[in-house]
């Protein structure tokens, strides 16, 4: 690898969540420049409501890094702004507002994107959530080019991951890890990584995840119910109502019971489902604390044959 393969880029990096954080620390170890870090504006968060920077604009700070957190990126003077830093590329992960035109195309190389699924598969907003509701057996991360469509824009690099048994959580944290490995090997020599277009026959969509998904829907098998659970874990959280309380799931087990589809088969919390049952090792009632399933039982009665909503 020569020197000027391993050069230094100046770089804008563009994100929000904890899964872009990874990325920009791995990036700024690398030794890049990060001219400045765009986020989305800080949000009211917490019981006080108190206005909290999102994580990346946290950790850019931490760094010492300039951090501009415009609500759009669609004015003219946003998009001169962002010319004036007259980059080598734009690293954007999970960012969460679109990138006009202008932005896409001021970057030397353009603006790469972390995308957590195999592309063309799941594009769009939820693909780790998605790929764990329909089954997958593996997803990833893609390094690919942003182009003006959803997700569509050419690949530069993969890798794969299994799904089986992991929360959304646990699946986004390997993959914010996987991304920033990618990415700087990306840039370590991208012209190693000749572009490869997607095929649009293969495209799914990842739209994005609404509260009242979440609620669980014990008339699928169990499997799919687990899966549910699996999704919405840490959020919205996959969850039931019973007597006008909101009682969140946060991890079950598969079980060998039957009954009708979402009533309790026992006094030990196994709820029947379309195919099979599940009983929940971690529950949490709306306003309390995490309990382990002997924790809950102690404390709640809920009789054998109640049905749950």
């Amino acid at each position: 690898m020569t020197a000027e393969t391993t050069k230094k880029l100046r770089l804008a990096f563009m994100g929000t969540p904890e899964f872009a954080v990874p990325a920009l620390r791995a990036l700024h170890a690398a030794g890049h420049e990060i001219a400045a870090v765009y986020s989305q504006p800080p949000r009211r968060a917490g019981r006080g409501k108190k206005l909290t920077p999102s994580p990346v604009q946290q950790v850019a700070e931490e760094l010492g890094i300039e951090v501009r957190v415009p609500a759009s990126l669609k004015n003219e003077e946003a998009q001169a702004d962002f010319a004036a830093l007259d980059l080598d590329a734009a690293v954007v992960a999970a960012y969460g507002l679109i990138l006009p035109q202008a932005i896409l195309d001021a970057p030397k190389m353009g603006c790469l994107n972390i995308h957590g699924s195999l592309l063309p598969r799941w594009r769009g907003a939820a693909p780790v959530q998605r790929a764990i509701l329909a089954g997958d057996d593996e997803t990833g991360i893609t390094i690919m080019q942003m182009e003006a469509g959803l997700d569509t824009g050419p690949m530069l690099l993969k890798s794969k991951t299994p799904v089986i048994g992991k929360t959304a959580g646990e699946l986004t944290d390997e993959l914010a890890q996987t991304g920033a490995r990618l990415m700087v090997q990306y840039l370590s020599s991208p012209e190693d990584y000749p572009p490869e277009i997607q095929d649009d026959a293969l495209a799914t969509y990842a739209k994005k995840i609404t509260k009242e998904e979440a609620r669980l829907d014990f008339s699928q098998s169990a499997i799919e119910v687990h899966r549910q659970i699996r999704a919405f874990n840490p959020a919205p959280g996959a969850f039931f109502e019973y007597d006008g309380d909101r009682y969140r799931i946060h991890s079950a087990e598969i079980v060998n019971a039957s009954g009708k589809a979402g009533a309790l088969v026992d006094d030990q919390m196994n709820i029947a489902c379309g195919d099979g049952a599940i009983r929940p090792n971690l529950i949490q009632k709306a306003g309390r604390p995490k309990l382990t399933l002997p924790e809950f039982l102690n404390g709640t009665k809920i009789p054998a044959g109640t049905s749950l909503q």
